[in-house]
């Protein structure tokens, strides 16, 4: 991995971003927001999940007046997304958002201004970036739709707050083509200092959107870009959390927490594996500890190939082997692999909790 971009640092509520703090998750809710306790739900289980930083949409004044009760509950800093209307940020800082998402080019001139003001006087950041999909006219006709066109939109936006004597900025670039984001955030990263919200936006479902934004948030992630994250994917917003936790903790940049690896299937599987690791992942979900815990799919190469974990699960015909630090420890019955494979994992996680 490259050494980590220098950037300012700006705070999110007490959350740091930038400046060399730890790369954050971020998720938004998808309920509607005047719905209060339908949205406090959502935020605390996304932040249970992991989400540090959480946003919510402000589409009008009932949601925004629903946000003093939301910010005062909410576990995590809480994020208004505003559009057109200036009057929704500035009832959303009154509310205690931890920052706002706008863009100052959808509002008047006279309406930034108000908002930066009020920003300022508050301390409280403010997220400008801009999408592909949406890029100003003239930036389109003169440049296109591609990378310097999103950076260059991105920019504008910067330059707009700028003027208006604020600096308290977070920047994202998104695109759904994985190089043209890639490429818009690495003009970014080394043309400012701002910190960089990461993002492939419009990814996809969970299966196809997790791979895009692997791809993207991981590449610029391992060249030290990017200072928070957002996987985009049309699911639950749990979803997304966990795909970028695990894109963090595949470059060490979060705790690793319990890492599950698992053998593909082959014609010496004489159990269903791929049921196998979804009961050990589901029982396994949520759990703390630093552990690697391995299911293979037969005991013939399975505790040579569970050597490098902590903990192992050896599967054969009617049962399997459990493993513990490469050595077989005992057999167990096929009805009982996955319930004995997690009660050595929390054994395990006990001893060396005593251990210190």
């Amino acid at each position: 991995m490259d050494e980590r971009r220098s950037s300012r640092r700006v705070m999110v509520g007490d959350i740091p971003v930038g400046g060399g703090a730890p790369v954050t998750v971020q998720s938004m809710t998808n309920t509607p927001t005047r719905e209060v306790d339908a949205t406090l739900s959502q935020v605390r289980t996304l932040a249970a999940a992991g989400a540090a930083i959480v946003r919510v949409a402000v589409p009008d004044r009932r949601s925004a007046l629903a946000l003093p009760r939301i910010c005062r509950e909410s576990p995590v800093p809480i994020v208004a997304d505003i559009h057109f209307d200036h009057e929704l940020a500035l009832l959303s800082m009154d509310a205690g958002v931890a920052k706002v998402r706008l863009n100052p080019g959808n509002l008047r001139e006279e309406g930034v201004r108000r908002v930066v003001a009020s920003a300022g006087n508050r301390g409280i950041p403010i997220r400008v970036g801009a999408n592909a999909g949406s890029l100003p006219k003239d930036i389109a006709e003169r440049m296109g739709h591609g990378p310097r066109a999103l950076a260059e939109a991105a920019l504008r936006q910067v330059r707009i707050l700028e003027s208006a004597g604020f600096s308290d900025i977070i920047i994202s670039v998104k695109a759904s083509d994985v190089p043209t984001t890639v490429e818009a955030n690495e003009i970014l990263a080394a043309e400012t200092d701002y910190p960089l919200h990461l993002g492939v936006t419009e990814a996809g479902t969970p299966e196809l959107g997790s791979v895009r934004s692997s791809v993207g948030i991981g590449y610029l992630l391992g060249r030290g870009i990017g200072d928070t994250i957002r996987v985009s994917l049309t699911s639950d917003p749990v979803v997304e959390v966990k795909v970028g936790l695990e894109i963090l903790r595949s470059w060490n940049l979060a705790p690793r927490g319990i890492r599950i690896v698992s053998c593909p299937t082959c014609a010496r599987c004489s159990v269903d594996m791929i049921s196998v690791a979804g009961e050990v992942e589901a029982a396994l979900d949520g759990k703390a500890g630093n552990l690697t815990v391995a299911i293979m799919g037969c005991e013939v190469n399975g505790p040579g190939e569970a050597r490098a974990a902590d903990v192992g699960l050896c599967c054969g015909r009617g049962g399997g082997v459990l493993v513990k630090n490469g050595q077989v420890i005992r057999r167990v019955d096929e009805t009982e692999m996955v319930s004995e494979l997690v009660r050595l994992v929390e054994d395990t996680l006990s001893e060396r909790a005593k251990n210190g």
